[in-house]
């Protein structure tokens, strides 16, 4: 795993950390208030420092929370999808900046959705379009629920010629995606001193991840001052996602938003600290789309 992928990875946990407070994924009731919909943006700055380097830009991060109708085509895995009106569509976009980016040589853009049951909130398929300078690699994971596997196919569009490399996985039990998961948070409760696993699929792999709720406290954010809680992730580590040391910790409003305003990870890079810069949430999505045009 290169050094962009290391900094990717870490910082789409913030789309992963939610999952694992319960102990079983409960369906959400469609008609609960969900602070995402109908329609939702999160945009994220991140600083990187090390010795003489303080606080340098270097990556942007945006994330959609949307609807799509059943009648549009989408893959589905899951019948609980067959009782609802619409899908639940997460997207994701990161892309370095900067003087950064120049100075290491870590050019690099990664885009990703997920499609998720609205009613179960269980993902059925994560697609991902990974950029690193003239390296591009395109990939497809379908999540069969019935039987509990993971299918993930991926391909090298300037290559057609080359042969898909597949990776499949078996899962019991509640799984997420790097993505999904930080929507199925906002939909729950978090508390401090919770200890729980989070069961994680990234690339075909299935992983648990240990997650603690360790502080709550008063911190200062684009919403101003907000009651936050960090969350400890054991990101790092053998056996884990990323495998070498480092640290990996977040903070979540208290609110009813339960919005993800602030991360850091620390490895043998140096620090990275990424930050919400702005939230834009409509009531009517086609408000929210006709503002992204």
């Amino acid at each position: 795993m290169n050094q962009s992928r290391h900094l990717l990875v870490a910082i789409l946990w913030l789309a992963t950390v939610g999952a694992g407070f319960v102990n079983a994924q409960k369906p959400v009731r469609v008609n609960s208030e969900r602070p995402f919909e109908p329609a939702e943006e999160l945009v994220y700055e991140a600083e990187f420092s090390r010795a003489l380097l303080r606080k340098m830009d270097i990556a942007d991060f945006r994330f959609t929370a949307t609807r799509t109708a059943l009648n549009q085509p989408t893959n589905h895995s899951h019948s609980a999808e067959k009782t609802a009106a619409y899908t639940l569509v997460f997207k994701g976009d990161v892309s370095s900046k900067g003087f950064f980016a120049k100075l290491f040589n870590l050019r690099f853009r990664e885009r990703m959705e997920s499609v998720v049951d609205p009613i179960s909130f269980a993902v059925q398929n994560t697609k991902r379009l990974d950029e690193q300078g003239k390296r591009i690699r395109s990939s497809e994971a379908v999540f069969d629920h019935v039987a509990g596997k993971v299918v993930w196919t991926e391909t090298d569009p300037g290559n057609p010629s080359r042969p898909p490399r597949t990776i499949s996985s078996e899962f019991t039990g509640p799984i997420q995606d790097i993505l999904s998961a930080i929507y199925y948070l906002r939909t729950q409760p978090l508390q401090l001193g919770k200890t729980m696993e989070l069961l994680v699929s990234d690339s075909g792999q299935v992983y648990q991840v240990p997650i603690r709720v360790v502080e709550k406290k008063r911190i200062e954010t684009v919403l101003g001052k907000v009651d936050a809680l960090r969350l400890d992730v054991e990101l790092f580590g053998p056996r884990r996602m990323i495998q070498s040391e480092g640290q990996f910790s977040i903070w979540f409003t208290e609110d009813a938003r339960r919005l993800p305003v602030s991360a850091r990870v620390k490895n043998e890079y140096g620090t990275f600290d990424i930050k919400l810069k702005k939230v834009l949430r409509k009531s009517s999505q086609k408000e929210f789309l006709s503002k992204q045009q």
